[in-house]
């Protein structure tokens, strides 16, 4: 009996305990503040990434994929003839699709054809020059353009300043927010990257026309990088 006694009064003294520990706890635990940052950098392109393709038709399946074969072979070897190294050529799309006749007056629609689709992503790494590619790439074969996009060949110094510029900013605003709260930043207790945007059109976008007199006139306008952090200051 004495001993149940004694456990029943241990057990008492460890639950009254367990609150006053969590709320020590709670007391010694540092006052903090949390701030996200947001950066950006920006940059004129100096490479241009362009889908180039061809697109054929043929009575079978065969004869559709042997006319693009030969047209989009043509194009590659005009590429590759313009300095355009194969590395920065890359196929992205190849396919062959039936072709139907769905006139009204029919029961069932018609099999009149096959389409044949190969097209190649290509970084154009000269951009004096990408116009002049693009309109020789028409010429030797290719008979569509799946549009136009600009980026860096180097991107990482672009990467570093988007992030410096957002733990300026992060610094900033929690200096604000402290001087508003009528507390102190105490040191940095965590600092976390966050997202990294790639490279995309600023306001001066970018344009692509083509024209059948003089090769398509290629504008890179200014593109930017932006990144985000978000830092954790103690506060006093």
């Amino acid at each position: 009996m004495r001993e149940l006694i004694l456990a029943s009064a241990a057990a008492l003294t460890a639950a009254c305990a367990a609150p006053q520990a969590v709320a020590e706890q709670q007391a010694d635990a540092p006052r903090t503040l949390s701030v996200t940052g947001q950066g950006e950098a920006l940059a004129t392109p100096d490479m241009a990434i362009v889908t180039i393709g061809v697109q054929t038709e043929g009575e079978t399946a065969a004869d559709a994929l042997r006319a693009n074969s030969v047209a989009m072979k043509a194009t590659i070897d005009k590429l590759k003839s313009l300095d355009i190294e194969a590395r920065d050529i890359q196929t992205s799309n190849l396919s062959v699709n039936p072709r139907y006749n769905y006139d009204k007056n029919r029961s069932t629609p018609e099999l009149v054809g096959f389409n044949a689709s190969n097209t190649v992503r290509v970084k154009l790494r000269d951009l004096d020059n990408a116009g002049a590619v693009i309109d020789q790439a028409v010429q030797s074969g290719a008979n569509s353009l799946g549009g136009i996009s600009f980026s860096f060949a180097e991107p990482k110094p672009l990467y570093d300043a988007a992030r410096r510029d957002a733990v300026a900013d992060a610094q900033a605003r929690a200096a604000l927010l402290a001087d508003a709260a009528g507390v102190k930043l105490g040191p940095v207790l965590t600092i976390q990257d966050g997202h990294v945007a790639t490279p995309y059109p600023s306001p001066v976008m970018a344009n692509m026309r083509m024209q059948a007199e003089s090769a398509a006139p290629i504008e890179a306008g200014e593109s930017s990088i932006r990144a985000q952090v978000a830092i954790i200051y103690e506060i006093q």
